[in-house]
């Protein structure tokens, strides 16, 4: 845990400087960090300011904090201008992935259906609003940020295909495997034209971007197609096959590396 998050309404009502903890934060605080009275902690508000908790009394059971947020918000890590697009994978696979984008600075979450998603996938009780935003809260934690990453849910893929994506903002990036192009193909690809024609604007704000990975198949051709209609350009990760979760991480930190070297 390198951040403590709280929401607003866990503050006492009567005192909104004081916290008290009952939960898997407070066993953490007592067997992991090992803390004791008059320690302070990192903490932060969930959409909010960071700061600091000072553990004012604690015992087997509770820790209470005295809350000092920063009058100026404290500087998160940059938010990557993400929105990942994601055929809707196996349940298990699908809390890796969300925890592990939330940890990279995904800000929002498209789950799809596309051909080779299973219904049942959607009953999965990970949907639940109560577990996503468990991981989510998982992925802050482990990042230091309190930023809440948004999640949408589109059960069919034509609607979403034809008239979500086109209310979107970012240029979209089409994992698929078998195209001969790579990532970095692409990005400097269209780095290089978009400098052409909006050089001034993209040095003073980052691009955005929306990637597409599908299921570990891949996309069909009719999902590939209607993603190049909408623009996106497709470009894959090599020969070999990777599980989605282990895409999705790499595919990330390519970008990453790709917006740290850019001219």
């Amino acid at each position: 845990m390198n951040i403590l998050l709280f929401e607003q309404h866990e503050l006492d009502r009567s005192n909104t400087n004081r916290l008290v903890l009952t939960d898997h934060r407070a066993r953490h605080i007592h067997t992991v960090l090992m803390s004791k009275p008059g320690d302070t902690l990192r903490i932060g508000k969930v959409n909010g300011k960071m700061g600091q908790g000072k553990i004012i009394s604690m015992d087997d059971h509770s820790v209470e904090l005295e809350v000092q947020l920063s009058p100026v918000n404290c500087p998160a890590p940059p938010l990557p201008e993400v929105e990942l697009i994601l055929a809707l994978p196996r349940p298990i696979m699908l809390q890796r992935i969300v925890k592990q984008a939330t940890v990279m600075g995904v800000r929002r979450f498209h789950l799809i259906r596309s051909a080779k998603v299973e219904k049942s996938f959607f009953q999965t009780p990970v949907l639940q609003p109560d577990k996503i935003k468990e991981l989510l809260l998982e992925g802050l934690t482990q990042a230091v940020d309190t930023r809440l990453p948004e999640v949408l849910i589109h059960h069919r893929f034509k609607p979403f295909v034809q008239d979500t994506v086109p209310t979107l903002i970012g240029d979209g990036l089409l994992a698929h495997p078998g195209v001969t192009a790579s990532l970095p193909d692409i990005w400097l690809h269209r780095e290089q034209k978009e400098q052409n024609i909006l050089q001034e604007n993209l040095q003073e704000q980052e691009r955005k971007i929306l990637l597409a990975v599908g299921p570990e198949g891949g996309w069909n051709d009719f999902e590939v197609e209607n993603f190049l209609e909408q623009g996106f350009s497709a470009f894959s990760l090599g020969n070999r096959i990777l599980h989605v979760d282990t895409a999705v991480v790499a595919l990330l930190a390519q970008l990453q590396l790709l917006r740290a070297i850019q001219p």
